[in-house]
């Protein structure tokens, strides 16, 4: 591959045919989820950052073999489906309830000092809003309909499963970019001199949920809404 073609691949692309290069864009601090469609190119211009070193360390990566049991690519569609709500969904639900409690209660003791806290609760409270009904609107109404469809395809299931994604993109990108905004807010989750240990915890449980928050938007965006969008499409 040139130089140059390299520099044309979207980020997503590159993480959907080997995720093990995830790894490379969260350290260096690059969106792969709703950011995914950015070249890397155009990403790696944006951060003053050199792009020979990120191919050289993807070829590294991909001359490994990889275990094909995280191969999501390859999955079928029922199987990355209750994956994603398996483990993902259930972790949104699991986590968010806490992560509400932590923030609102460093706002509430450390907001005085550390006005930022206040702002950081009232974005957790609206993302966990979303969240709420997003997830419930994949797994009552999109992931279904994608089943049914595969089943029986039919165009009412079509329509639906292209306005759902549709929609879903725009949701997954004011999630996302929430908690990026978050992530800069507190300098990537760096805790001041006066943190209390439940500051600590709070700050560790926001970078675990943008982390997960990364993979879970990746493979829907990335992986099986496109998929479905093309099956749909036939």
């Amino acid at each position: 591959m040139s130089d140059s073609e390299f520099k044309d691949m979207q980020i997503g692309q590159i993480v959907a045919d080997d995720f093990r290069t995830s790894k490379v864009f969260t350290d260096a601090g690059i969106d792969f989820c709703c950011g995914g469609k950015q070249s890397i190119g155009e990403a790696c211009k944006d951060l003053k950052l050199d792009v020979s070193e990120f191919e050289k360390t993807i070829n590294e990566i991909k001359s490994q073999s990889i275990n094909q049991s995280l191969n999501f690519k390859e999955w079928e569609l029922p199987f990355l489906i209750d994956y994603i709500v398996n483990t993902h969904h259930k972790y949104v639900v699991k986590t968010l309830p806490e992560l509400k409690f932590y923030t609102q209660k460093i706002a509430s003791v450390h907001g005085d000092n550390h006005s930022e806290l206040i702002d950081i609760a009232a974005k957790i409270d609206s993302v966990a809003k979303e969240l709420d009904q997003h997830l419930k609107n994949e797994e009552e109404v999109l992931f279904p309909t994608i089943k049914n469809y595969l089943q029986s395809p039919n165009s009412d299931d079509a329509k639906t499963i292209i306005s759902e994604i549709t929609r879903m993109f725009g949701e997954h990108d004011f999630a996302g970019g929430t908690l990026d905004e978050i992530n800069r807010i507190t300098e990537g989750y760096r805790t001041p001199e006066d943190a209390c240990n439940t500051y600590e915890v709070a700050f560790k449980l926001l970078k675990q949920f943008e982390d997960d928050i990364h993979v879970h938007v990746h493979l829907e965006n990335n992986i099986l809404f496109p998929k479905a969008l093309k099956l749909s499409a036939n």
